[in-house]
């Protein structure tokens, strides 16, 4: 063959120079040292070093740490028998290492000189990392470590504003993204917040609120409940995209929604200076990244709220536990009161009566308070009926324009088909004049007060995690017959809450009032009457931006329910009654026993339901003894009470509801009537507590006494 006709000046040595140096592969000649002697510039693009540094040195310096010293071992084998290698002629993933530490895959292609009479081999070099697949690779991988970097910081921060500073930043960095932030819905759900971000604008700094209008870039994200990409601000039109975004470059974006429980909360967005920048991998990233989000805010969520639920818990076994024993005290001076008020000496004296009539008004004050606290509690006893919403209201408002402050307006709006409510009527009003009076006091200049009512399907998931595991089930609205709810809002356009004070707004005795203008027992009331109707309750609050709050509560069941049967009226006590009282509490058992003595009662007091057991066993085998003689002995004439009379806490020994259920076993001609300063024993668990036992709260006067044993023996 015969030699190229190259143009003058041109000769082979000049071509092969030119060709070595225009080669898009790296070139690195290596002799039989493992010494670099010559290298191409796209070596040394490839490499990161010059062609100084690489010329001369070893070719070990090229070939990473951990795998240095059997590369030794390779070449000199490799010298010993050279042969020709193409590329991807290994089944191994090559790794160069660069001058600045970090690692590239390559391919590498070896060429031995060594037939040719000379002692070297040409190392072509090609990286791969540009490749599609390959680059895809590297994308997921790079993608898979940041995602589980952000699963450590879930998993390992008990903060969430620990992971909403950490979100932006990782997103940013494995989009290569110019600004990662995030909003969350605030909790008018009208506005957006910024709550994190890397790369903000000035317009957007943290703490922001943003319009959450359909219109804006967030609040169309919301809207549509799916991500949207944006290509480039400069043709978008599906909503305004603000001036200062192109002010600053940005170009195009992506955006996901965040969400508990299906429930959109806020959004997830990064933008770019770079048009066309997210694709299809992009977006499944950042959904990722969002659905992690929104994992670590719901757990957040909940874990806050049953702290809170178990704080309430714990302070309302507490404030139960001091209504009882307040309510044996009221009983005490209650009933000693009356008895003073009957005393001739009491009754011609000109200041007594006035100073026993005041001593009783403060009394049924401090009944009121305790009555307060077992509704907080839960520890009331409610009588469930079905309310018209509407006409409570409707009545409720007609009351309020007449007192209070002329420059507060009241508007109503009641669903036309807004059923009725399963909850105590009383107990329903006087929570509605709760929260209206604490909405009254947040608008001292007037302001517009609301009431909405509407049916409801389910309460919202946010409001329903302090529902007992069997309300839960009853509530879920795929199963048929699904307890189905009414939702009442009262909002205001007062001064709102700040978060601390929203925090603790249930909380017993906690108020913003000033001293002496409320007990704090208002909203606290509130909260227990909605949960012991197996319902919630919720606040909605912005400070300076008024307050609405939420009542939830059940509509009676789809089935018809009978008509009770009226309770017979009972006529004045027979005299001679034969009552067996058990009382634990020596002071409260003489007042009860001066009421019954009062009464025309024939009275056996015990302590103990172990002590009335053996009374009744005693006069039970004395009865049965005289029967057999036929003797006309004094225990025959004794007889079994008419009426056990127990108070339902006693001390340490049986319960007041375990002695009911003994005594109706035994001697289920005796009647029952339990006592207590805890309403909500009598739905205590067990099978004593499911007879229906009639109860006497705490305290009581005569009259109520009387009332009560009536309607007992009547039935």
């Amino acid at each position: 063959m015969s030699a190229p006709n190259w143009p003058p000046g041109i000769d082979d040595a000049a071509i092969f120079r030119a060709l070595f140096a225009a080669s898009p592969d790296g070139l690195v000649l290596v002799d039989d040292a493992g010494v670099i002697r010559l290298a191409n510039p796209t070596a040394e693009q490839l490499l990161g070093y010059s062609r100084e540094e690489l010329v001369g040195a070893s070719i070990e310096m090229l070939v990473p740490d951990s795998i240095r010293p059997r590369h030794a071992q390779y070449r000199e084998a490799y010298g010993r028998a050279p042969r020709s290698r193409p590329m991807g002629g290994t089944t191994m993933d090559l790794v160069a290492r660069r001058k600045d530490g970090s690692e590239t895959m390559v391919e590498i292609a070896l060429s031995p000189l060594q037939p040719l009479g000379l002692p070297y081999v040409m190392a072509s070099i090609r990286g791969v990392a540009e490749y599609p697949r390959v680059r895809q690779a590297l994308q997921r991988a790079r993608y898979s470590e940041h995602l589980a970097q952000l699963g450590r910081i879930a998993v390992d921060s008990l903060d969430p504003q620990e992971v909403l500073r950490q979100v932006p930043s990782i997103a940013a960095q494995a989009l290569e993204a110019d600004l990662a932030i995030v909003f969350l819905l605030d909790a008018g759900r009208t506005t957006l917040r910024v709550v994190g971000g890397v790369g903000l604008l000035d317009e957007e700094p943290v703490g922001t609120l943003v319009p959450g209008s359909p219109d804006t870039p967030q609040g169309f994200v919301l809207a549509q409940g799916r991500p949207v990409v944006v290509e480039d601000y400069g043709t978008e039109s599906r909503f305004v995209v603000p001036e200062a975004y192109r002010r600053a470059g940005l170009v195009s974006a992506l955006s996901v929604p965040l969400s508990d429980r299906g429930r959109p909360v806020g959004t997830l967005a990064v933008r770019s200076r770079q048009p066309k920048r997210f694709g299809d991998a992009e977006l499944r990233f950042l959904e990722s990244v969002a659905n992690l989000l929104g994992t670590c805010l719901q757990r957040a969520q909940t874990e806050e709220a049953l702290h809170h639920s178990q704080r309430l818990e714990t302070v309302g076994q507490l404030t139960g536990g001091i209504a009882h024993d307040f309510n044996n005290l009221l009983t005490v001076i209650q009933g000693n009161l009356q008895v003073l008020a009957d005393l001739p000496a009491v009754a011609g004296d000109s200041f007594a009566p006035q100073m026993v009539a005041a001593a009783t008004r403060a009394s049924r004050r401090g009944a009121e308070l305790t009555g307060k606290l077992l509704a907080f509690s839960r520890r009331q006893m409610l009588q469930p009926a079905s309310v018209d919403v509407g006409a409570m209201i409707r009545s409720l408002a007609d009351m309020l324009r007449r007192t209070l402050d002329q420059r507060i307006r009241i508007r109503i709006e009641v669903a036309a088909d807004c059923p009725d409510v399963l909850a105590d009527p009383a107990q329903l009003e006087s929570a509605l004049l709760n929260i209206a009076i604490n909405a009254r006091d947040a608008m001292p200049e007037g302001g517009t007060l609301d009431f909405e009512a509407a049916p409801l399907a389910a309460i919202p998931p946010e409001l329903g995690r302090e529902l007992e595991e069997d309300e839960r089930a009853a509530a879920d609205p795929s199963l048929p017959g699904a307890t189905r709810y009414v939702r009442i809002a009262i909002s205001d356009s007062g001064s709102g809450m700040s978060d601390e004070v929203k925090e603790r707004a249930f909380e017993p005795f906690f108020t913003t009032k000033q001293t002496g203008r409320g007990t704090g027992l208002g909203l606290s009331t509130v909260y227990g009457f909605a949960r012991q109707s197996r319902g919630a309750v919720g606040i909605d609050s912005v400070s300076g931006r008024g307050t609405t709050l939420t009542l939830i509560l059940p509509q009676p069941p789809r089935a018809p329910v009978a008509a009770e049967v009226a309770e017979p009226q009972a006529d004045a006590l027979t005299a001679g009654l034969r009552v067996l009282l058990v009382e634990d509490d020596a002071e409260v058992r003489a007042v009860a026993r001066r009421f019954l003595s009062d009464l025309r009662c024939v009275v056996v007091a015990c302590a103990s339901g172990e002590e009335a057991l053996r009374y009744l066993e005693e006069v039970a085998a004395r009865a049965e003894h005289g029967e057999r003689e036929g003797a006309d002995s004094a225990a025959n004439a004794e007889g079994l009470p008419h009426l056990l009379l127990s108070d339902i806490a006693l001390g340490a020994g049986m319960r007041g509801t375990e002695l009911a259920q003994r005594v109706h076993q035994g001697w289920p001609e005796i009647a029952v009537l339990l006592m207590s300063g805890f309403s909500v024993e009598l739905l205590a668990s067990g099978p004593e507590a499911a007879l229906g036992w009639e109860l006497l709260p705490k305290p009581y006067t005569r009259a109520d006494l009387a009332r009560a044993i009536g309607k007992v023996l009547a039935r």
